[in-house]
């Protein structure tokens, strides 16, 4: 089922410099979540394991069943929309998970998502929304008028974006003409009050500049999307906080999502940005956003 995954030069670079711990791990299938006894043969190739378990209070009585493994006590690795990439700290060292899936991705966009697993692992983000939104999420579903599946995505949504207000600058900072180094950036993002110093990755950052010029044509007509039915609004805030993380300009009300207010407050912001832009959409308010 699991086997270490070989790295090619750039991936490891960013690896070493990152999160030098971090299993790789290629996985025999794909899967959205793992069964506990099969995340439990993490075991066999980490030095120990720590499964996470969260108050069952932070979730709504109809929050999906998957949510609802996940805050409790099995081994819980990987939730829907984690994508190609799934990285987990509930392993000792932290461990990078890719899937079967990716046999047919693109060796550069690859890299991109192998990068972006061990600068999260750098930051300290949580690893699933659940831990970022906490008692939260529960006021995220009673705020939206929204069924069980749309919140999740939601959740997700907005997570995503939070992540990638952390994680932007250092792959920016891998820009061979930019002027911020990726020490400084890292240590911006981190808190750190100094790091050594690190290389650039200037191959990783053309994947991830690419991934972000792949999504700039839909931003634009979101809102006309949303109004003409051609798309809900979870799936428009998931598309426009998947820019997030690439610095694009975002069109109102995803604006307010891109921002320094949100990046210091979290699942408050997200919340309050979530019932004020359902309040527009309904008509009950005409200021968009936060």
């Amino acid at each position: 089922m699991f086997t270490r995954r070989s790295l090619s030069a750039d991936a490891a670079a960013v690896r070493d410099a990152y999160a030098p711990d971090a299993l790789v791990i290629d996985v025999d299938a794909d899967f959205e979540t793992l069964p506990p006894e099969t995340a439990e043969e993490l075991g066999l190739l980490a030095d120990g394991l720590d499964p996470a378990a969260y108050p069952t209070a932070w979730l709504p009585e109809n929050a999906p069943a998957i949510l609802q493994r996940y805050a409790g006590t099995d081994f819980t690795v990987g939730t829907p929309g984690d994508g190609t990439v799934v990285w987990t700290d509930q392993t000792e060292p932290p461990t990078v998970l890719v899937k079967q899936r990716a046999e047919g991705t693109p060796d550069a966009f690859l890299e991109f998502l192998l990068a972006e697993a061990f600068v999260k692992i750098a930051v300290g983000v949580p690893e699933q929304f659940l831990p970022f939104f906490g008692p939260s999420y529960a006021e995220l579903a009673e705020a939206t008028p929204t069924d069980a599946a749309d919140t999740y995505q939601l959740a997700a949504a907005l997570f995503d974006a939070w992540v990638g207000l952390h994680t932007r600058e250092v792959f920016a900072s891998w820009d061979p003409d930019g002027e911020t180094g990726p020490a400084t950036a890292l240590a911006d993002v981190s808190g750190r009050e100094s790091v050594d110093e690190l290389p650039t990755h200037p191959a990783v950052f053309d994947a991830w500049a690419d991934a972000g010029d792949r999504l700039g044509g839909r931003l634009d007509d979101l809102a006309g999307e949303i109004a003409r039915g051609e798309t809900t609004f979870p799936e428009a805030t998931e598309y426009a906080c998947a820019a997030v993380k690439h610095g694009l300009e975002l069109p109102a009300p995803f604006g307010a999502l891109d921002t320094a207010a949100y990046r210091d407050h979290g699942a408050e912001f997200a919340v309050e940005w979530a019932r004020k832009t359902y309040d527009q959409l309904e008509g009950e308010t005409d200021t968009p956003g936060v």
